[in-house]
């Protein structure tokens, strides 16, 4: 941890000072939890009550304004952008520590392990694979046949890496992650399901980080690949054949079926079903717990199951609260028009017969 004036952060983040620059910063916390020392940030609204209350050393905000309180501000262009900057700078990422290449891994003859890269124990690495330099493999990660991983790479534990998956660079996998399973296809004849084989392998590109216990299906005849920069969260299936854009962002629990494609920058909540050979196009946002069942084009916000259009949406679901009194008042309706209904036709019928 690295002690800093609040000028020092200011410069570092590229933003300016309201109140006394030599306020000194030691640590990150949240609005509600910070303390003396402490620097907080705030980036939506509701919260904006919880500056006057703060303990909070400074605070970093937008520039669309001061807000009104005695603690020292730090405005900048993107106040959490600007957050994980002074985060890293204060606190670092987790530290790997120097362990070498263990004796008690398996590794074959025929695999090439770069520079500087640290296998602990009980990784089996095999043949002809190829890891590059600078990677932290933790334990009891398998990493099979053909297997290449690109440099500064981190696996953790139990990571499991299917024969032929390719894995770019500062790709992170936690634990307990499956790359490269097949994925789940049968031809079903005569009440049999009979598996079909799984020829296709799965590409992970540089700059991906999968949480822990997904499962990345390798693809039936074309490759899965997790594209340039996207977060997948814990949880998450990637079914087979399927292309996830670059830069999108799938939080836990997602499942997305076979030969689906996401454009890029598209932000998936979390438990969202998505069926197979769909097209979801680039800036997509899909709401929490929604069902995807058809193509999305560019830029629409979905929610719901199946998924409509978010302002669609919330009319027709803020309607669900009041189906009991409606259908109450249609039934008092239905009961009026049953007890009216034999004086209207009567009335009818006497008019007709002095038309006569």
């Amino acid at each position: 941890m690295q002690e800093r004036t609040l000028g020092e952060l200011a410069e570092y983040v590229g933003g300016r000072i309201v109140g006394n620059p030599d306020t000194i910063i030691k640590s990150a916390s949240t609005l509600g939890r910070a303390g003396n020392g402490d620097i907080s940030f705030l980036t939506n609204r509701k919260y904006k009550r919880q500056l006057r209350i703060t303990k909070a050393s400074a605070v970093i905000v937008g520039k669309e304004g001061t807000a009104d309180t005695s603690v020292p501000l730090l405005i900048a262009e993107d106040p959490y952008y600007a957050f994980m900057q002074i985060m890293v700078l204060l606190h670092g990422h987790r530290k790997h520590k120097k362990v070498g290449i263990s004796p008690r891994t398996s590794i074959s003859d025929s695999a090439k392990i770069g520079a500087d890269c640290q296998i602990h124990d009980f990784v089996t690495i095999s043949d002809n694979a190829k890891v590059g330099d600078g990677c932290v493999i933790y334990p009891c990660v398998y990493v099979g046949s053909g297997v290449q991983i690109g440099n500064d790479s981190i696996i953790y534990p139990n990571v499991t890496i299917y024969d032929g998956c390719k894995i770019a660079n500062r790709v992170i996998i936690n634990a307990n992650t499956t790359i490269g399973e097949d994925g789940f296809g049968y031809a079903s004849h005569k009440g049999v399901h009979h598996k079909i084989p799984q020829i296709g392998t799965v590409i992970i590109e540089d700059d991906v980080e999968i949480g822990t216990c997904c499962a990345i299906e390798r693809g039936t005849l074309s490759d899965t690949i997790i594209s340039q920069g996207s977060k997948i969260g814990d949880l998450v299936t990637i079914g087979h054949g399927t292309k996830i854009g670059p830069h999108c962002l799938l939080v836990a629990q997602v499942g997305v079926a076979g030969s689906t494609s996401l454009g890029h920058h598209c932000i998936v909540g979390g438990q969202v079903g998505i069926v197979g050979h769909i097209n979801i196009g680039n800036n997509v946002t899909i709401a929490a717990q929604a069902g995807v069942i058809n193509n999305i084009p560019d830029g629409k916000v979905v929610l719901g199951a199946p998924a409509i259009e978010a302002g669609q949406g919330k009319r027709a679901y803020g309607m669900i609260q009041y189906l009991p009194e409606m259908r109450h008042n249609i039934r008092k309706l239905e009961n009026l028009l049953e007890r009216i209904a034999p004086s209207v036709e009567s009335e009818a019928e006497k008019s007709d017969e002095q038309q006569l």
